[in-house]
Parts: C-alpha cells; structure tokens; sequence
C-alpha cells in the first residue's frame, strides 16, 4: 500500500478504549439543551386494525404536555397522505405500495406500529400522557405467516390487491432440468431474531427558527442517507440539515436506518421550535426496531455418487413483517445469490419471496442473508453426506472452490440484476487450518458417544463473507496550525473500533505518530458527502479513501512547498513526522500547519471483497433437558490484508456469540393472533460469557484481495454467517444414535427434548407398526 509506519498490522490498542471505559463516552442520551422536551410514541397494541379515531384530550391536559401530534394532524399538513420511511438499498417499484408511512393514519398492520407522539417538559410527563392517549382500532383479522400471506384472503393493503411484495431468483446453469444419482430434499426455518444493541435507539433533535437549520443528534450507520430523505419529508435544503454522529452503543446494521421516529421527532422540534429528544425503551427496542432473519425453505440437492455436487435447487419464503423499509431486500436477495456459498456447484436456483404479514418490518442484522443460508445448505450436506457414505469433511473438500477456479462467478440475481464473483481465496487451507486448530481428529472419537448422561458431537462448516460495497467513501485530512492531522471520513463508527484502523492507515501512509492524529467521522458537519457503515465496508471503503487521501495531502505539500521554495517539486523532499527538506531548507510540521493546507479524496470501487473460513463446534446434549452445552467452538477466517490484528479478533469472536445466540436462544416471538410475546429480557434470551465461555478465534491474512489498495477484506460477519448451520450439524451428530435432524432453529432445550421425546416414542412403536 506504499506506506511505511509500521502501525498497519499491528495490533495497536483501540484509540477510542480509554474514553469509554473511564465513562467519558458521550451518547444521545448524555447531550442537553437548554429548554429541551421530551418525546414518548405511542403505539398500536392491535396488530391489524382499522383507526376510527385517536383521543388525546386527556392527555393534551396533562401537566407538562406541549403538543400531541397523531396521525391525522400530521396528513392534514401534507395534503392527506404522511411521509414514509424510505427504501434505501435496492428499490424497485413492486417495494413502493409496501412503503410504511412515518406514523399511522387510517390502518395500523402491527404491534408496535406509532399511531402518535407526545412531547413534553420531561419523559415521565411525556410517558404519563401516551398513556392517556386513547386508540379507537377497529380489529382485522390477521396475516399470521406466510403461508396465510400467500393466500390473499386477508390483505394488508386492500388497494394493491397480494400480500406478496416480489420474488428474487438467484441462477447458474440449468438448475431445474439437473439430474443426478442422488437428490434429497427437506425443509427448514431459521427464526426471527434480530440485534440487541446496548444503547437502545435515540434522538435529539434541535430547529432553530432563526437560522433555519435543523441539528440532529443521534445520526448512526448512514447519516447522509439519513439527511437526505428527511430533508425532503421536511422540504428544507439538505445543507441546512446537520446530522451529528456521538458515540453509538453498537449498531450491527439495525440502528442507524430510517424509521418513523427520525421523522417525527425532528417534525415535533421544527413546530415547537424547542429542542426535542426522544429515548427508545427496551420495550420499544425489541419490538419496533427492525427485526431479522425469519425464513422457511424447501431445498434439494443432486449429487454424484462419490459426493460431487450437481445442482442445488429451492424456494424460500421470507416473514418480512408488515411492511418493506429501508433494507429490507437485503437478506431475501442475498440468500437467492448466495445459497451455494464458496462451494462449485454447476447448477443453482434459488426463488426467494418476501411475503408480508402483521408482524414488525424486517431489516438488516448481521451477516444478512448469509446466516440463513448457510444453514440451510450445511444441514443438507451433512444429511447428504451420511447418505451417501462420506465423511463430511471429505464431502466439503471435494466440493469447495479451489483458488485456480477463482474469480469464480456466483449465481446472477434479478430485480434489479446482479453479476457478482468470489474474488480471490484459498478455501482448502482454512478448512484445513481449522481441522488442525481445533484438533478435530481427537475430538471425532467423542461422535456420538453418551458420556456421564451428556451424548457429544463435532460438526463443521464452511462461510463466505461478502463485505465492501460500493460506490465510493469520502475523507479529507487537514495540517492544524500545531502541526497536528485531522482526518475526516464519511464512514460511521458503530463500536467496530473505525477510528483505530483508520488513524493507524494515516499514520503509516504519513509517517506521523498516531497521537499526532484525530480522527472524526459520520457526521455530516465533516464532508460534503459520505456513505457510511454498513456490509463491513468501514475499512476497505473508508481506509482507502483516507489512504488516497494521505497521499493526495503529500503531493500537496510538495507542490506547496515548492511554490514557497521556488523549485520543483521533485526536489522537496517529506520525511518522517512532516518534515520537509530541499533546495529551501526545511519545514516542520507546525510550520506547514501555518500554510494551511488540506487534501481531500475519495475511493471509488464497485467490487466487493469476499473473506472466507471454516467454523467447527464441540457440544454435548444432554438428553434428559434438551440442554446443548458448548465445549468448543474454533473459526478461522482469512481476511486478507489486516490492519488490526486485535481489532479484528474481538470482532471475530463478537460474531460468533451473536450467532450462537441466534443459533441456540433468541426468538423474537409471537402468537397466533401477531400479538408480541418478546417485550423484555425475561422473553428474549440473550447469550452471556457464562453461557458460551469456550469460543476460539483465528483470523488469517493469507491472501491479500486484489481488488483494493490496502489488499483487505471485511472481516466482522464472518463469525456469525456459519453458526447455525454448525451448531445444528453438531447436534445431530451428537443425537445420531436417535436419528435426529433438526431443521429448525433456535435449538433451545424444549425443542431439543421434544426431538428427543419423538425419536425415542417413535422407535418404540417402529416394531408394532412392522408387525401390523
């Protein structure tokens, strides 16, 4: 990458660590301004309704209250129809009539839905009156699946005509006319479950009438493409929008998009022309922000005999909750592209079809569309495996792509089309590194067996990671009158250490110490233009524009230099710390901090990076409880070119815990009747330490990507894509001697045990029914 500092690749110790962790953090909830309100959304407890009316007279009178603002008092101020939460990733017009608007008018279509806000002196007053407010909602019946969806005798939105919003198809070959000597099929479900931020979601938002401009506090993940669609809601001028990044309590792609709530309480601040700040509870959390990966699938493998695969085929069908928001394309169309993972599989189809019900929108959560996938494909090959007499390791060996193969393309996507490829990558020697890391020959002799009441099984799996999207990332670097850098990117930092890997990139590109540099991001007060955080692409994107931009300035000073010098630029010479020689003398770093120069740059790059690695897992299962125990968990992933190498090992295990959770806990629930039954932490289990202590991490830089000048791949999802899939797979093999398969997930201990019960029932009445 041309730099020399050293910092790049050394496992320098998070610059953003000490302030945090001494409590110096600043979070939305940590800024005040003077004669600030507060905010409370009140929310539909009906999951389909029609509205006939909203009483907030009782709450109007409440001590405190400034204004109540419902549905109907917001349309009347735009012709009859309100705002709606924007599509951002991948819009066509089959998303429009899908589109929810910023708050409820006529029709509520799910629990948790705002039907109006509240702003008063203080949140207890603000909270106090929401609960005054009085929703008169004439009950529907619901759309509780997506089989009930499909059918159209209920409709969600009666003007369109389906329940069913698009089908994406994922192709290679001649998926349908394959045949082979051996093909299975079955059916599997992954659950809804989503990301659990520390920090819940919030807000401040701040009009001042006298300027015009409106100030945002809180903005995450996309906070241009925030300020975009809220300055046309708004109809104001982008520029007089300011979106303002403070410290984020994590992010993992759900917070940080458009909701309902970045309209409303920045329209509750412009007409009360008073600062309003709006805090999300756990409740709302869990059940209003986007949730995430809910998905049946029917899929078939053909094979040859020897265990080369011929074709995989399959439909899924995606609960994407009452309405489509701002990504919530994202994880149908990446499981229809990438169902045959980093394996060579001639022929693929793969109809994915988004499917809405009353149940809350779905978005984007870690590894979209991966996780699910590799669930379903690794639980086939182990099925198919054991079919056919193959060690499951050999299975995979003879099928992944081989790095002569590569690019290798990946199945081509519809509406809109995408032509996608792995780019570089040795499969085989993850796979092997992880056999070897995770002592997989000793611990196979455990398959299987009941030891002191707990049966053990091993299981693996291999992943891709997709990460680096495009189109471009902004950054600009200034020389401070002290000699000292500030850099500015227009990526965001969503607790993923952002500003560590990127300073550590300037000050090896610069050759400056990283105390030397500041580093700010995200906010829209930095650059005219800037993408964000989201599809790992914080450090290919944002590192290469900071990288270009380093050596834009250095150019820069040479010129200046010379212009000052009256020589050539040549003839300057920049050294170590900003020192400057030549036929002029020379220059310190403070001295070029009086000329006030700067640089600004980019990084344009529409290929997408792709890391890789295996993941294998030890568990035990006990068959009195159904309880499934972690012994070991080992993943390696080869991530190309690393910046930090303990940057990227806290994420790597991270992942896997999420995924774990997802694998074996979470479920965001509800009943029949699309009532929530998931509200508190009482409902929806979270993993701790205590629950997953033995969780190993390797991440590799053995073969740099090619398509980027750092040489670096994503590497922050990859823990969690290959988690169900593994967990799963060790299950099964733990429970072999019953025959069990599970198919769906979360794997908790009474569906454990019910599979268990089953087996056990069923194998007593095997003998009666061949007798009779």
């Amino acid at each position: 990458m041309g730099a020399s500092g050293g910092f790049v690749g050394t496992a320098v110790e998070r610059v953003e660590d000490l302030r945090l962790l001494t409590g110096k953090g600043r979070y939305v909830d940590d800024i005040h301004i003077e004669g600030m309100l507060h905010a409370a959304i009140v929310r539909s407890a009906v999951p389909h309704g029609r509205i006939k009316a909203v009483d907030t007279e009782e709450a109007r009178r409440m001590p405190g209250v400034r204004a109540v603002f419902t549905g109907r008092d917001i349309a009347r101020e735009y012709g009859g129809a309100v705002p709606t939460v924007p599509i951002r990733l991948y819009p066509i017009p089959q998303m429009e009539p899908f589109a929810q608007g910023v708050i409820a008018v006529d029709k509520v279509r799910y629990v948790g839905e705002p039907i109006a806000i509240v702003v008063a002196d203080t949140p207890g007053q603000a909270e106090d009156a929401a609960d005054l407010v009085q929703a008169d909602i004439e009950s529907l019946p619901v759309v509780a699946d997506w089989q009930t969806s499909m059918k159209n005798e209920v409709l969600l939105f009666e003007s369109h005509g389906s329940n069913v919003v698009v089908t994406y198809t994922g192709r290679k070959g001649d998926a349908p006319g394959a045949t082979g000597p051996y093909s299975r099929k079955e059916k599997f479900s992954v659950q809804r479950h989503s990301a659990v931020m520390l920090e819940t979601r919030g807000l401040l938002a701040h009009w001042q009438e006298e300027s015009g401009r409106l100030t945002v506090y809180g903005a995450a993940k996309v906070p241009f493409s925030t300020r975009k669609a809220l300055a046309a809601h708004l109809d104001l001028a982008i520029e007089s929008i300011d979106m303002i990044e403070v410290d984020v309590g994590g992010g993992f792609g759900v917070r940080g998009e458009f909701y309902s709530e970045d309209f409303l309480v920045p329209f509750a601040s412009r007409r009360l022309k008073r600062p309003v700040k709006w805090i999300e509870d756990r409740r709302e959390n869990l059940m209003a922000s986007n949730h995430a990966r809910q998905m049946d699938c029917e899929l078939e493998v053909v094979c040859e005999r020897n265990g080369r695969l011929i074709a995989l085929r399959g439909k899924g069908y995606v609960d994407a909750g009452a309405y489509m928001r701002t990504s919530g394309a994202i994880s149908p169309r990446n499981v229809a592209q990438f169902i045959a993972g980093g394996y060579n599989i001639p022929h693929v189809q793969m109809e994915v079809t988004i499917c809405t019900t009353n149940k809350g929108p779905i978005g984007t959560y870690r590894g979209p569309g991966r996780f699910e996938p590799d669930f379903f494909r690794e639980r086939m090959f182990d099925m198919a495996a054991r079919d056919l007499g193959i060690d499951p390791v050999e299975f995979r060996r003879m099928n992944l792509v081989r790095q002569e193969q590569m690019p290798f393309p990946v199945p081509s996507l519809d509406n809109p089309a995408k032509v996608d490829e792995l780019d570089n990558g040795d499969y085989q020697f993850t796979l092997d590194t992880c056999l070897r890391e995770f002592r997989w020959e000793e611990k196979r002799k455990l398959q299987g067996k009941l030891v002191d009441g707990r049966y053990h099984g091993i299981a693996l799996g291999c992943f891709i990671q997709g990460a680096a999207a495009g189109p471009k990332e902004t950054a600009r670097i200034d020389i401070e009158d002290d000699g000292r850098l500030t850099v500015y990117v227009g990526s965001a930092s969503v607790g993923q250490g952002l500003a560590t890997v990127l300073t550590q990139i300037a000050a090896d590109t610069l050759e400056v110490p990283m105390d030397r540099i500041r580093l700010l991001h995200g906010s829209t007060t930095h650059l005219k233009e800037g993408f964000g955080s989201f599809h790992d692409r914080a450090t290919v994107m944002g590192g290469c524009a900071v990288l270009n931009t380093a050596a834009a300035l250095k150019t820069k000073i040479r010129e200046a230099v010379a212009a000052k010098w009256g020589c050539e630029a040549d003839q300057v010479r920049l050294g170590r710390d900003l020192a400057v020689s030549g036929p002029g003398g020379s220059l310190g770093a403070a001295e070029l901090g009086k000329m006030k120069l700067r640089a600004d740059g980019e990084y344009a790059n529409h290929k997408h990076t792709y890391s890789y690695g295996t993941a294998a897992a030890h568990v035990t299962v006990d068959p009195g409880t159904g309880r499934v125990a972690l012994l070991d968990y080992f993943t390696v992933t080869d991530a190309g070119r690393i910046i930090n190498p303990m940057t990227i090992h806290g994420q790597a295990v991270g992942s896997v815990v999420q995924g774990l959770g997802g694998a074996l806990l979470e479920n965001l629930a509800y009943d029949g009747d699309c009532h929530f039954l998931a509200g508190t932490f009482a409902d929806y289990l979270l993993p701790s330490a205590a629950d997953f202590p033995g969780v190993r991490a390797m991440v590799l830089e053995h073969i740099p990507s090619l398509s980027n000048p750092l040489g670096a791949k994503g590497g922050g999802e990859g823990g969690i894509i290959p988690t169900g899939g593994v967990i799963s797979n060790a299950v099964a093999a733990a429970l072999s001697s019953l025959k069990i398969e599970p198919k769906s997930l979360p794997l908790t201990p009474p569906k454990v045990w019910a599979l268990i019960q089953a087996a056990r029932s069923a194998r007593q009445d095997a003998p009666q029914k061949e007798t009779a």
